[in-house]
């Protein structure tokens, strides 16, 4: 017995228990079969599921379902990142609500920290996964920090020290002073922020009265300065060159230099330089061979080489600087600028410019093979507008920052001697023995050995991910990453186009010689109807799981997807999942319908037959299409075609077509065509739905016990009778002109009408005339080849009338057609008008004017027809 109504969560526990335990989902090299690979962008160990993991993971769900339905070995790889930056901040505020400061721990007590939050919430964000249906391989499930992971990033390290790729340097580098740590180029999002311009007049040394003036939105750095800089050619300063300037406050002397880079026009023409809190101000340091002084500690407090100010925060020291230089009497003026300023990606702190020693990847050799072959599309972007992107970064491409200073994530093998000899080895062990044998320091001992504190990036890891998934670094030649890998499709966000998705085709050309997948599916940002980005801080993103309760999964996955086409946002509006749960209602109710007739020996009729057949087009037709858009990887468009086939073709047009009067049989024929296109379109539509489809197709015929349609065969297309599915089309049109007919003029729809129809094609209609009495509700049909009595309408060429004598009121529609023969003559005016201007019609695109004559012609005939319904009506 079939329920009354649809109840997801009840069905979708139960089915996706039976997947797992008939391990469906499960994946082993099968030289047999094609494999499909995907593996998952691993989300932060310590994340919970949001309204862009639905979307993204979504779509890998339907890749990887239609493919195992394709019969190809599909294998979804999940997993988690370890997420250095995000999970040391967890961790240390939860220690300091315990009333734990990280630094009164040692590194490998803080770490037992880590790993007990980790083995606590990590991995949450996977259990969520399942109740939006992801058929992961589960028992894949990879940790970028579970050792066979962690082996293979500091082998890769090692390897690419040892090719001359990664070095040592000293360098500015973006610091992130609430997080303590380097983050890269990527990881800082400028944003527009309203700061004071301070015009501060330094003295000359040695020249009463005499100043320079320069403007800057950092006063808290004047302590720091080492020169102030003219450009040579500015008559105004060229005197003082050579002399010095006292720093306001502390009255260090530092000299005025002439350097091109200052811009007369900019500013006053003044530039002080600061080597260590600029970037710009460091290299001109480097030229012109100036001192560095670095007044900020790495929380970004005032250290003691400011003099004043000690360990007070740059922005408060900032409020008191300025304070300060004007009880002194050093501010000229304070205009309110407009700048844009870096913030970390990770914890939103202002990015500090600072001078440290860091580990660097040389991006220049590596790079080359991944610019390539995205350009030449051996590896596809879609939307292939981000092609200029990736263009622009990789073409710019710096070397890239590897060292965090942190603790959480993978160590830097590399290993000081107390003279600052650096050994990279895989332990303390082998690194004593290198120095040992290749230096020949035989008195050492691991106690001489210190091993560098930082970690690496965390992109350092995701990015040998596709490989590392399958063990591929440390074991190159192994049957799983020679059967999986290279994968076949990658869904993420274009945010991390450079961040991951570039570093990862990088890592694929230079350990596996081939590109790490072959499609880059690249998803919007899913924002809400103000266009603003969904996030916890504005209240605007919803619980995902929340809504799966609501909702039902299928109805949030197809809501998320109408609207989603590769590349662009999606505005999400809540109205999309209840059109989705709207959708699971719908095909429940049809299935309820279909399963509620009673089944007779009669034979099937004609009007019954020609529907069976035409549908038999419609869903070849619709499955040719959707094929098509899915090696296009429109999912969004294929989704829509197959909405539209089921609600409008199937349920609206199909199941009107055969449905048995109230409480007589249908026939067996019809019956079993019927249950075999459910049987197809559930198929169809499970990749996208894949819990009612279940369920549906489960109930459909008598099943064996292990099957599902997780495993049944993906529809394919087999041939369309177009000339019927036109001859359909007319049949629609025409009935919805005498439903519409009837709904003007309040006719029940159990009223019989007479139809009459004027064409040269009547052998058109005889064959259709059995549906159009039931769906129309018409009596007889006569074919005419004069005008007849009632109201006409045209479809296409053909004209039909319908004598409604007796059910309208003939005065009242003589008043209705006049009215709207007025409009109609009033519309062809205007366009007439439009059409007579010269003007318009030579500058107009020709399309444009076709649609002015076509509107035209259209009008023309209606007020045709409305005469004549006027002469009939007497």
């Amino acid at each position: 017995m079939i329920s009354k109504t649809y109840s997801p969560q009840e069905i979708e526990d139960k089915w996706y228990s039976y997947w797992i335990e008939n391990r469906y989902f499960n994946s082993k090299p099968n030289p047999d079969k094609e494999p499909y690979t995907i593996v998952i962008p691993p989300p932060n160990v310590t994340g919970v599921l949001h309204m862009g993991h639905m979307l993204n993971n979504t779509i890998q769900d339907i890749l990887t379902r239609k493919a195992r339905m394709e019969g190809k070995e599909a294998c979804w790889v999940p997993g988690t990142d370890h997420a250095s930056i995000a999970t040391e901040a967890k961790v240390v505020a939860m220690l300091r609500e315990k009333g734990i400061n990280k630094n009164d721990l040692s590194r490998e007590e803080f770490l037992e920290y880590c790993w007990e939050w980790t083995h606590k919430y990590g991995g949450i964000i996977l259990k969520q996964l399942r109740k939006l249906g992801a058929s992961c391989d589960w028992d894949r499930t990879r940790f970028t920090m579970e050792p066979s992971l962690y082996d293979a990033v500091i082998d890769v390290f090692i390897d690419l020290y040892n090719k001359g790729d990664i070095y040592r340097g000293h360098r500015m580098v973006n610091w992130d002073p609430q997080a303590k740590t380097t983050v890269s180029d990527e990881e800082v999002i400028a944003k527009e922020v309203m700061q004071k311009l301070v015009y501060i007049r330094y003295a000359i040394e040695g020249e009463e009265g005499q100043y320079v003036t320069i403007a800057t939105v950092r006063p808290e750095t004047i302590m720091a300065d080492v020169a102030i800089c003219v450009n040579p050619t500015d008559e105004r300063y060229q005197h003082l060159v050579g002399k010095k300037a006292l720093i306001p406050l502390i009255n260090r002397a530092i000299p005025i230099i002439a350097d091109e880079y200052v811009e007369v026009e900019f500013g006053t023409g003044c530039l002080k330089v600061t080597p260590a809190h600029d970037q710009n101000d460091y290299e001109l340091g480097k030229k012109h061979n100036l001192p560095i002084i670095d007044l900020l500690n790495e929380d970004g407090t005032l250290n003691e080489k400011a003099q004043i100010l000690v360990g007070e925060d740059r922005f408060v020291a900032r409020k008191k600087i300025l304070k300060l230089l004007e009880e002194a009497g050093n501010i000229e003026k304070v205009e309110e600028y407009k700048s844009n300023v870096g913030h970390s990606e990770r914890t939103n702190a202002v990015i500090e410019p600072r001078l440290s020693e860091q580990w660097f990847l040389k991006m220049k050799r590596v790079s080359q093979p991944a610019f390539e072959n995205v350009m030449n599309d051996t590896i596809q972007l879609l939307p292939p507008k981000f092609k200029n992107t990736y263009r622009h970064w990789m073409e710019n491409v710096r070397d890239w920052n590897i060292s965090r200073q942190l603790w959480w994530g993978h160590r830097i093998p590399a290993y000081y001697l107390k003279d600052g000899t650096v050994i990279v080895a895989r332990s303390k062990r082998e690194a004593l023995r290198k120095a040992q044998h290749e230096l020949l320091l035989f008195a050492l001992t691991e106690a001489d050995l210190e091993q560098d504190p930082d970690v690496l990036d965390t992109w350092f890891s995701s990015w040998l991910w596709p490989i590392s998934v399958f063990d591929g670094i440390n074991n190159p030649d192994n049957e799983e990453v020679n059967y999986y890998y290279p994968t076949n499709d990658l869904v993420t966000a274009p945010e991390i186009l450079f961040f991951w998705v570039a570093r990862m085709i990088i890592a694929g050309y230079e350990y596996r010689n081939t590109y790490p997948f072959k499609n880059v599916y690249l998803t919007g940002i899913v924002r809400d109807k103000q266009g603003r980005k969904m996030s916890k801080s504005l209240g605007n993103s919803p619980d995902p799981l929340d809504l799966i309760t609501q909702y039902g999964a299928d109805g949030v996955r197809t809501g998320m997807l109408f609207s989603s086409p590769a590349g662009n946002d999606l505005l999400y509006d809540e109205k999309l999942v209840e059109q989705g749960r709207n959708f699971c209602n719908k095909v429940w109710n049809a299935f309820r319908l279909v399963k509620g007739w009673t089944v007779s020996e009669e034979a099937q009729n004609p009007a019954s037959q020609l529907a069976t057949q035409w549908f038999e087009s419609k869903l070849n037709q619709t499955l040719a299409e959707v094929h098509d858009l899915f090696t296009k990887f429109r999912m969004s468009d294929a989704l829509n075609a197959v909405y539209k086939l089921i609600w409008d073709d199937f349920c609206s047009q199909y199941l009107e077509m055969i449905k048995p009067d109230y409480e007589q049989p249908i026939d067996p024929a019809t019956y079993e065509a019927t249950l075999d296109f459910f049987d197809r379109l559930m198929r169809l539509t499970h990749p996208f739905m894949p819990f009612i489809t279940e369920e549906i197709w489960q109930n459909i015929r008598e099943r064996g016990e292990n099957e599902s349609i997780c495993v049944a065969e993906f529809p394919q297309p087999g041939s369309i009778d177009t000339a019927l599915l036109s001859q359909f089309e007319i049949l629609s049109e025409v009935v919805s002109a005498i439903r519409n007919l009837r709904n003007n003029k309040g006719i029940s729809p159990k009223v019989e009408l007479p139809l009459a129809i004027k064409t040269e094609t009547p052998e058109l209609y005889q064959s259709l005339e059995g549906l159009l009495r039931k769906l129309a509700n018409v009596a007889a049909i006569d074919y005419v080849s004069e005008q007849a009595e009632g109201m006409s309408f045209l479809v296409r060429s053909d004209e039909f009338f319908i004598n409604l004598a007796g059910e309208i009121d003939v005065e009242a529609e003589r008043e209705n057609l006049i009215k709207e023969l007025e409009y109609t003559e009033g519309f062809l005016a205007s366009v007439v008008k439009k059409l007579s201007n010269e003007r318009f019609v030579q500058n107009a695109k020709g399309d444009v004017v076709e649609k002015e004559r076509q509107k035209q012609a259209d009008a023309e005939a209606k007020i045709a027809t409305i005469k004549e319904a006027l002469v009939r009506l007497g």
